[in-house]
C-alpha cells in the first residue's frame, strides 16, 4: 500500500470556489504546516475556517478545511479537503505549497484507485465513478449511479454465491471419489447452472442499451436526395443546423448533432442523399453515409411521400436494409405528408415542415431503444470490460452444463466452474487483478478523482 500523501485539484476550471484534496497518512500533518488551527483536535467530517499561508508565511487565502479520519474518507485514508476561492493563482499557489511540505501530485484516478485498494468499493463501483462524472443524460446517470452504489456488484455477488455452492458440491464428490458418493442430483445442478446462465445472458443483452446510453445512440437519417433529411434534422434540433434546398445533393458530408429524448442521448447523423453520381465531392459524402449506416444502431429511412415513383422504389430499399442489418432498428418514415397522403404501410408518417407526426416519431425512437429493458428495475451493463468478462463466464458455464449433461468427470466440470467464478471476480476485483489492467482502468479518470 502507498505510504505517501497525494494532492490534486478536485474541481475543474475557474469558478467561485475550488476544492483541493489531500489523502494519505500525512494529510493533516502537511496541511497543519500552512494553517493556525490545530487540526489534530478537529473531528472527522467537521469543517473549520482558517487562513492558508505558504511556508514563508505569505497569506494566500481564507479557506475552509474539511477533515476526514483514517477509514472514514472516500479513499479510506486520512484526508483533508481545502475549500478556497477559484482563482487559478490561488489554486496553483496552494498546490505548490502542499507539495513543498511533502505531498506529491496525484496520478489520474489515484484517489479512486486507493478507495478500491482500501476496500471502500469494488472495481466495478470504482469504474462507475468515472462513468458518473462523464454521464450527460438522465439514463446514463441512473446506470452509473446504480453501479456505483453497488447494484451491479450485489447481483454479481449473488451469482457467484450460487456458483460457489454448486462448486462446493462438485469438489466434495472429488474428495470422496473413491467411495463413489454423489452429493447433488445432476438434474438439480443442471437447473442451477441454467438459472445462472439466464441471468448472465440477460446482463450481456443489456450491454447494447447500456453502451448506447453511455456513448449516445447513433441514429442515421438516410434516404434519397430531397427526401427531407436535413429538414427533419433541423426540426428535431429546433434550429437551422443543416442547409435545406430543393437542389438534389445539397448535403455533401455527414452532419452530427445530439438530441436528448427521455433521458437518453441520441447522436443524429444527417447523411448525404444516396444515389448514383459522377460528382466527386458528392460521391465522397455518399460513401461516408454508407459508413454511418453500418455504425448506426437506429436507421431512419426517409422517403418523400410526394414522389410516388421514388416511394415505390424505397419500399424495396427498406426491405433490403432490414435484410442486411437485422440487428439494427430500422424505421421507415414517410415525409412531406402535408403535400401527399401516404398510401403505403410505413412506421411513421411526418411532415418536417409542419411538424405533424414528429412527436410520435421521437417517442418511437425512445421506445425502440428501451423496449426490452426497464432501466429502473434491472441492472444494465455499460462497460465493455464487464461484458467481455460476462461473455467469458457464459462460455465457461456452457462448458460446465455440457459436462453435466454428458456425465463428464466431476473434475472437468469443477474446472469450468472455477473459470466462470474467475471471470465474474475479474469484474469486481474479488480476485487478483493484473497491475497493468488496473493502471489502464484508472488512467482514464481525471486527475483529482
Amino acid at each position: 500500500m502507498n505510504r505517501d500523501t497525494i494532492v490534486a485539484l478536485a474541481t475543474g476550471g475557474i469558478g467561485a470556489l475550488s476544492v483541493i484534496r489531500l489523502s494519505g497518512p500525512k494529510a493533516k500533518y502537511i496541511a497543519q504546516a500552512h494553517v493556525a488551527r490545530n487540526l489534530a483536535s478537529v473531528q472527522s467530517h467537521r469543517t473549520v475556517f482558517t487562513l492558508f499561508k505558504t511556508l514563508d508565511q505569505m497569506l494566500v487565502d481564507e479557506v475552509l478545511l474539511l477533515c476526514f479520519d483514517h477509514g472514514k474518507s472516500f479513499t479510506g485514508e486520512e484526508t483533508v479537503e481545502i475549500h478556497c476561492h477559484g482563482s487559478s493563482y490561488i489554486q496553483s499557489t496552494i498546490l505548490q505549497a502542499l507539495i513543498a511540505s511533502g505531498a506529491r501530485m496525484a496520478e489520474p484516478g489515484e484517489f479512486t484507485q486507493r478507495a478500491f485498494a482500501n476496500g471502500k468499493m469494488d472495481l466495478s463501483q470504482a469504474e462507475a465513478v468515472a462513468d458518473l462524472i462523464a454521464s450527460n443524460s438522465r439514463q446514463a446517470h441512473a446506470v452509473a449511479l446504480n453501479q456505483m452504489r453497488g447494484g451491479f456488484s450485489h447481483e454479481l455477488s449473488d451469482l457467484r454465491e450460487k456458483l460457489i455452492e454448486f462448486a462446493s458440491l462438485i469438489e466434495l464428490e472429488l474428495d470422496f471419489g473413491e467411495e463413489d458418493v454423489a452429493f447433488a442430483d445432476r438434474s438439480t445442478l443442471v437447473d442451477l447452472v441454467q438459472q445462472v446462465l439466464a441471468k448472465i445472458q440477460r446482463l450481456i443483452q443489456s450491454f447494447a442499451l447500456g453502451n448506447a446510453m453511455k456513448e449516445g445512440v447513433p441514429v442515421a437519417i438516410v434516404g434519397a436526395p430531397n427526401a427531407g433529411k436535413s429538414s427533419l434534422l433541423n426540426y428535431l434540433l429546433g434550429e437551422e443546423r443543416a442547409i435545406v434546398s430543393e437542389i438534389a445533393g445539397t448535403t455533401r458530408d455527414v452532419i452530427e448533432e445530439t438530441l436528448n429524448i427521455d433521458g437518453i442521448s441520441f447522436r443524429l447523423m444527417d447523411t448525404a442523399g444516396i444515389r448514383e453520381t459522377s460528382e466527386t465531392i458528392e460521391a465522397m459524402g455518399i460513401a461516408r453515409s454508407q459508413e454511418k449506416i453500418t455504425r448506426a444502431r437506429v436507421i431512419l429511412a426517409l422517403s418523400d411521400a410526394s414522389n410516388e415513383v421514388q416511394f415505390v422504389s424505397d419500399r424495396a430499399w427498406v426491405e433490403d436494409l432490414r435484410m442486411r442489418y437485422p440487428e439494427k432498428e430500422i424505421l421507415w418514415v414517410a415525409n412531406k405528408t402535408d403535400l401527399h397522403a401516404v398510401s403505403h404501410s410505413v412506421d411513421h408518417s411526418i411532415s418536417a415542415v409542419t411538424g405533424a407526426g414528429i412527436e410520435e416519431l421521437i417517442q418511437g425512437l425512445s421506445a425502440r431503444i428501451q423496449q426490452d429493458f426497464d432501466v429502473n428495475q434491472e441492472t444494465v451493463v455499460s462497460n465493455l470490460r464487464h461484458v467481455e468478462a460476462l461473455e467469458q463466464t457464459q462460455t465457461a458455464l456452457f462448458a460446465a452444463l455440457n459436462g453435466l449433461r454428458h456425465q463428464l468427470p466431476a473434475d472437468l466440470v469443477a474446472m469450468d466452474l472455477r473459470a466462470a467464478m474467475r471471470s465474474l471476480g475479474n469484474i469486481t476485483g474479488e480476485i487478483e487483478i493484473d497491475t497493468d489492467i488496473l493502471g489502464t482502468i484508472f488512467s482514464r479518470f481525471c486527475i483529482g478523482k
